[in-house]
């Protein structure tokens, strides 16, 4: 009876490392496949384009609060033409040398198809937000010249969709340079009371 007991011991034992041994078998195959599909089509990043910029409020006040209100217009194009992208989590607000002068404004999840564009315009705002004493002091300085430089910026996360597999979360920062000529109304487009829509057609970086 002892023998036989070490016996059934034995053999469940052995189909369990089987069945272990499938299943790692398994997943290995499936990441092999992961990998090789993406090395053959290579994903490409998106790209994204600052389209525009309309101001409906830029003030600067003491001590070193600011109060602004944009809607900012920007294209992303997918470049792969076999490879979708879906845009999970795509948070968009303003920076001004490195500070954060808005709120964060989340753009709804999306999915975006080969070659396919999509076209977001947000609003990004910020109410009496302090900012740093040689920041107000540098932002003064360009306002009374006219020309005032932002950074609209948009962080959040992606996955990559191929045929049927759907990778995991990916990391996503786009930087867009925006170059405002609040000094000159007619530098822009009298939109509304106030209200002046600027056109700035400015290329983004993208790191993924």
């Amino acid at each position: 009876m002892s023998k036989d007991c070490g016996n059934h011991g034995g053999g469940k034992e052995a189909a369990v490392r089987r069945i272990c041994g499938a299943v790692i078998a398994f997943i290995i195959i499936v990441l092999i496949t992961i990998f090789l599909v993406w090395v053959i089509l290579r994903p490409t990043k998106p790209r994204f384009i600052l389209q525009d910029a309309t101001v409906f409020a830029f003030n600067l006040s003491q001590p070193n609060l600011l109060t602004t209100n944009f809607q900012i217009t920007f294209v992303s194009r997918n470049p792969n033409s076999k490879i979708g992208i879906y845009y999970d989590r795509l948070h968009v607000y303003a920076t001004y040398h490195n500070q954060q002068i808005t709120l964060r404004t989340a753009i709804p999840p999306t999915y975006q198809g080969h070659k396919e564009d999509n076209v977001w315009s947000p609003f990004v705002y910020g109410t009496a937000v302090p900012i740093a004493p040689y920041n107000s002091v540098a932002l003064g300085d360009e306002q009374s010249h006219g020309l005032v430089r932002l950074m609209i910026r948009a962080d959040g996360r992606v996955r990559w969709k191929v045929g049927t597999l759907i990778t995991g979360k990916y990391h996503i920062h786009v930087r867009c340079p925006a170059i405002i000529d609040l000094g000159n109304k007619a530098a822009g487009v009298i939109v509304g009371d106030n209200a002046v829509k600027y056109t700035l057609i400015t290329k983004c970086s993208v790191n993924v």
